[in-house]
């Protein structure tokens, strides 16, 4: 009995190792022809002599008469066993293979076996499957150039390791001599079983040409249409074979072809088999053997008959078949593809609005999906070998991707509603299914034990393993229950054994129809197919479908091969990010070019632009000349929304459209699974936005470094807000986070360098303001203004290429502030304060060279005569007012951001209540830091604090910085006297302070005072108050010489003795009036005034 055989099981199982076997040997075929793959044995120069002799001598090889060709190889014996063996038990299992379909077919013949792919579908479908996959295996055996030299290589290695040859060598010599020419072997081994081949070939002769139809047949027919009888919507689909429906016309194309290829006697002998095989033949010129392994069928078929007699026939009738396929073929596919995708979009917007219809019209998808799956395929193994043709247009499509996007909606709606089509057919089967087939059984005559127990078995759990076993059983020569009796079971069978698979195998079933892995070894064609379809602005809410595809890539592994997992899973990933990164790019360029239209109509509104409006109405109203008639009136903003008809497009419209059509793509699916790896799309648009957009920002900033030109902080501040509020309409399209895109890009801009290494307006604005602004200062060609708390261009021959005051004003210092928050500031700060310790070390170098004199001076300071001996023996004072000036702009700058940055920030006032006089002056300075992170003024300044005691002071004591500390107070004192010979030295009212800046050594002295002694641990107080005493004392000597040069800018000078006391924290006016009369300084303060009004008059 046929059950005695287990005909069912060995197919299924030979089917599944033949398939391993064939992704081995295409594997080791890769391997070997790669270079950079190919071990080292091939390659190395010792072993290509041993290489040349096994290939000569081969199977024959003799180690000892060939010692001296092979003794490279009893070297490394144990390496090349070890590098080797995976491959010569590949192709022992060949061999096995080999032996095991060998014996099965021989049975089956013995059987008399019945195939009919209408009655019997799995038991044909399984035969011809293993009847490919063999030929298949043999051709991809002969591929492989170095089988040879692999196979004796390992012998030698083994024969010199245990002293024999291996025991399976001799087969696998033998095969590998009979399979060097595969076609004309395997035409010899089949010719036994051409009966049973051409028997279920031939049940294929009325199914292949109703499915492989023109698409104007398909179109007339309404194929796949739910809508073209809507009173049959819920009627369930039924037909005699449900499952030939879906059966893929590329299978059968390669059943056919390489059947009849390897029985080909009924070519010449019964005309159906004849016009089947040319109907295939005329079906394309390539088919699949494993992966990107094409045969070009024609040259083979050709080559093939050309060598036998009594086909001469044949040749012409090949020749013809492929003419039509290069003239017809492509477009008649491109038409196929073009009905396709409008009919699996239809269906896909039926099914979305009522998912129920999964249930009745399940048979519908899945068709859907095996015939577009066919389509692609054919297109993607053609246009990877485009034949010489005058329409090559024809072998690319760029509106593929919506065909693929509908197919994978299609396999979501699938996925998402399996429930529902679980519930109906189990309905289905249960309250028809099993009762049909009941009656049925009841009516036969005649069932054997063996099918008794099966069928019912089959009613009662409705298995598909029991219909594929019965099937064996019930279709050999000598079976008393013959399938082929019964079309009647058969047909209901078919139908039940569909609708249990409804139930346990749709994603078996999704990927028999719908699986496009075969696209990963096709990455070439895969890529151009996207880059064609990305530059069809219709196919552009399409595009995540490319991407989406690169998820089914893990079906196409074997157990039997697990070497090529990391390599498919590498270039999944790689196609899949690629694609992606590519949307992104798109998506984001058009947002971008929104954000930039929206930030150029906002820039239009800036308050800088009214002035020329106001000009405009002012002369009008006091009826000045008009402007003449060739001159074109200058646009208002608003303009560009006034329209006289919709109809018009502008170029924002535009945009608009695209970015709507690039956000639609990204609902296929929130995110997918390619190899254990989550996918989410949004998340690379976020990342393509987060890098573009920080580029964006410091290109706004405008930065020239040559020329130190840079974008105003408030105008930058303006242009980021209108980037943000039309970044937020984002959301809009597309469910995404702007909120934290836009966290992310600011906060990156508020450090050195952004997440890619890239500069940003941090690093501008602190290289800017310190090499422009601050340099300028130094040098007096910038003023700083305390009344108006900015820093205004001095009046000379020389026009600055900027404007300080829209720089350094108040809102420029905000915007600033604003944009670079505390942590761009506290760069910012870090680099003010290199300057300034820099400033400090020559400071102290000055106070080294004049130690002497200054200890001689602070002992004397209220003996004139001993003053003005020792005055003259001073040198460098010029210079340390001069540094001591740089440091005061530079922290006069410094106190400025702090309060920008202190009145946009939300300050925490009570940090200053944690501070006791006589707590730690580490907590003290610990909270000062804070204070001063969130922009609140501090008595002492902790980043120069910092600073300070991280200086090198050449391992010097405490006493001694103290020393030189103190020295450098009295030398500041003692030098003041000088600043009277400079013109520039007289205070402006208007400006709150002195032309040349001398007003910023008040901040400089107490700072630095502050700082130094606070890391030397001593009272800032008492060394102030002796520095207010030798500056009060030297001071008023200046009174005592009415006739000198000194008394010019006196006045103004001592306006700075009054800025120090005012300014400090721990000086008081009452200190100063014990050592410098008030009465001086109202008069001082009277006179600068009077200039001020004789100037101004």
């Amino acid at each position: 009995m046929a059950y005695q055989f287990k005909l069912a099981e060995k197919l299924v199982i030979l089917n599944d190792r033949g398939q391993g076997v064939l992704i081995r040997m295409n594997h080791i075929k890769k391997v070997f022809t790669d270079s950079k793959r190919r071990p080292s044995y091939f390659t190395e120069k010792s072993n290509e002599s041993a290489v040349k002799y096994i290939n000569r001598k081969f199977p024959n090889i003799d180690i000892r008469g060939g010692s001296q060709h092979l003794s490279s190889i009893q070297k490394q014996k144990s390496a090349v066993l070890e590098g080797l063996q995976s491959y010569y038990e590949s192709f022992i299992d060949v061999m096995e293979f080999r032996d095991n379909v060998y014996e099965l077919l021989n049975t089956i013949d013995a059987c008399q076996c019945f195939f009919d792919i209408a009655v019997n579908f799995d038991l044909t479908k399984n035969y011809l499957d293993l009847i490919v996959t063999y030929a298949s295996v043999f051709y991809m055996l002969s591929r492989i150039d170095d089988k040879k030299a692999i196979v004796g290589l390992y012998n030698c290695a083994y024969e010199f390791s245990n002293g024999n040859s291996d025991p399976s060598f001799p087969r696998l010599g033998q095969m590998f001599i009979e399979y060097d020419h595969p076609w004309k072997k395997l035409s010899e081994e089949f010719g036994p079983h051409t009966k049973s081949v051409t028997g279920a070939l031939l049940s294929l002769r009325m199914l292949y040409p109703r499915r492989n139809l023109s698409a104007d047949q398909w179109r007339s027919a309404q194929l796949l249409s739910l809508l073209a009888s809507p009173a049959a919507m819920l009627s369930p689909t039924c037909c005699d074979t449900m499952a030939c429906e879906y059966l893929s016309t590329e299978v059968m194309e390669r059943w056919i072809l390489i059947g009849f290829l390897l029985c080909h006697s009924s070519l010449n002998t019964n005309a159906d088999s004849q016009n089947l095989w040319k109907t295939a033949l005329r079906s394309g010129l390539y088919l699949t053997v494993i992966r990107d392994e094409v045969l070009n069928i024609h040259k083979l078929s050709e080559d093939f008959f050309d060598g036998l007699k009594g086909y001469s026939k044949r040749i012409p009738d090949i020749k013809e078949c492929k003419d039509y396929v290069i003239t017809n073929c492509g477009a008649l596919r491109r038409e196929k593809r073009n009905f396709l995708r409008n009919a699996l979009k239809e269906l896909t917007k039926v099914l979305e609005d009522e998912p129920a219809l999964l249930g009745p019209k399940a048979l519908y998808v899945f068709m859907a999906l095996s015939f577009s799956r066919d389509e692609v395929l054919w297109l993607v193994r053609h246009a990877e070998n485009i034949p010489k043709t005058k329409t090559p247009e024809d072998y690319a499509d760029s509106q593929l991707a919506e065909l693929l996007y509908h197919m994978e909606k299609l396999r979501t709606l699938l996925a998402q509603h399996r429930y529902v089509i679980q519930r109906y057919h189990l309905q289905y089967l249960s309250q028809y299914d099993a009762l049909v087939l009941n009656d049925i059984i009841q009516g036969m005559y005649v069932c054997p034990e063996e099918e008794s127990v099966l069928m019912s078995s089959f009613v009662s759990t409705l298995s598909t393993q029991c219909f594929c076993l019965l099937q064996a059983y019930t279709s050999t020569g000598k079976a008393p229950l013959a399938l082929k009796d019964y079309p009647d079971l058969a047909k209901v069978m078919n139908m039940a054994q569909f609708h249990t698979r409804m139930m346990d195998s749709v994603n078996e079933l999704l990927c028999e129809t719908a699986d496009l892995s075969i696209l990963c070894f096709h990455a070439r064609v895969f890529e151009k197919l996207f880059s064609q379809s990305s530059e069809d602005v219709s196919m552009q809410r399409y595009l995540t479908a490319f991407p989406v595809i690169c998820s089914h890539f893990s079906q196409c592994l074997h157990p039997l091969c697990p070497e090529e997992t990391e390599e498919i899973e590498n270039q999944s990933l790689k196609l899949c990010v690629s694609f992606l990164e590519e949307i992104s790019r798109q998506t984001c360029t058009v947002v971008l070019e929104i954000c930039a239209e929206q930030c150029n109509l906002h820039e239009k509104l800036l308050p800088k632009h009214s002035a020329e409006t106001i000009s405009t109405a002012r002369n009008k109203k006091l009826k000045k000349s008009l402007p003449k008639k060739g001159d074109v009136p200058k646009e208002k903003p608003g303009t560009e929304s006034l329209r006289k008809d919709r109809a018009i497009v502008t170029n924002l419209d535009k945009m608009h459209q695209a970015l709507t059509e690039l956000c639609a793509s990204y609902s296929i699916c929130a995110d997918f699974t390619v190899f254990k790896h989550i996918i989410v799309p949004a998340e690379f648009l976020l990342s393509q936005l987060e890098i573009r957009l920080n580029k964006v920002i410091v290109q706004m900033a405008n930065y020239n470094q040559s020329t130190h030109e840079i974008a105003r902080p408030s105008d930058l501040l303006a242009g980021i807000q209108a980037y943000v509020t039309s970044l937020h309409s984002l959301s809009c399209y597309i469910n995404i986070d702007v909120t934290r895109l836009v966290k992310n890009v600011l906060l990156q801009q508020t450090q050195p360098l952004d997440s890619y290494g890239s500069q940003t307006i941090t690093t501008l604005y602190t290289n800017w303001f310190l090499e422009g602004l601050l340099r300028q200062a130094s040098s007096a060609l910038i003023v700083h203004c305390p009344t108006t708390q900015c820093f205004v261009n001095q009046n000379t021959e020389n026009e600055q290429s900027f404007h300080a005051e829209e720089y350094a004003d108040i809102c420029g210092l905000r915007s600033l502030a604003e944009l670079i928050g505390p942590y761009g500031l506290k760069f910012l700060n870090e680099n003010l304060m290199w300057h300034i310790i820099s400033q400090v070390g020559e400071l102290k170098k000055l106070v080294s060279d004049n130690m002497d004199v200054l200890v001689q001076m602070r002992a004397n300071f209220e003996n004139p005569d001993a003053m003005s001996d020792l005055q003259k023996k001073l040198t460098g004072c010029e210079n340390v007012l001069k540094r001591m000036t740089i440091i005061g702009v530079i922290l006069s700058f410094r106190s400025m951001v702090q309060e920008a940055l202190g009145e946009v920030n939300v300050s925490i006032y009570c940090l200053k209540d944690l501070i006791s006089p006589e707590g730690d002056i580490k907590v003290t300075l610990s909270v000062y830091e804070m204070a001063s992170a969130a922009g609140l003024p501090c008595e002492i300044d902790p980043a120069l604090v910092s600073a300070i005691a991280n200086m090198q002071t050449d391992n010097s004591s405490i006493e001694d910085e103290f020393k030189i500390t103190c020295l450098l107070l009295v030398f500041i004192a003692v030098s003041l006297p000088t600043l009277c010979l400079d013109p520039n030295s007289f205070y402006s009212r208007a400006q709150g302070g002195h032309q040349n800046n001398i007003h910023c050594l008040a901040t400089a002295v107490n700072h630095i005072a502050a700082a130094m002694f606070t890391v030397q641990r001593k009272n800032t107080r008492i060394q102030l108050q002796e520095f207010l005493k030798v500056a009060s004392s030297i001071l008023l000597q200046l009174g005592q010489n009415v006739e000198r040069m000194e008394i010019k800018n006196r006045d103004s000078i001592y306006v700075i003795l009054h800025m120090i006391v005012e300014q400090s924290p721990f000086l008081s006016q009452d200190m100063l009036e014990t050592c410098f009369p008030y009465v001086l300084l109202r008069n001082a303060y009277r006179e600068v005034h009077k200039t001020f009004i004789h100037t101004m008059g």
